[in-house]
């Protein structure tokens, strides 16, 4: 942690309710609730959403542009992924 700046929080915005959050962007606070005080601040000041979630960049994690293929290949061979692998109960209107 930078003790002048403190520690980088992503920072993700909900525009409507029911809508997902997505993110806008990063603010430096030393705790949680700090984070959330900067991110309104700087992202909510035109009632631009309605909800904030501030996540600690390093509890992060993401997969690597590398890893793609094992990550979102079709799964062709995973007959359990295919709709036709399971019983529509009765009663179940189909589409």
């Amino acid at each position: 942690m930078n003790s002048t700046q403190g520690h980088l929080w992503e920072v993700f915005v909900q525009s409507k309710a029911g809508q997902p959050h997505k993110h806008v962007g990063s603010v430096h606070a030393a705790d949680h609730e700090m984070a959330l005080q900067n991110a309104r601040d700087v992202y909510a000041r035109r009632n631009e959403g309605v909800s904030l979630w501030v996540v600690r960049a390093t509890n992060i994690i993401a997969s690597a542009p590398t890893d793609a293929d094992a990550f979102f290949e079709p799964a062709n061979d995973k007959i359990y992924r295919h709709p036709t692998f399971y019983v529509v109960p009765e009663g179940v209107k189909h589409l």
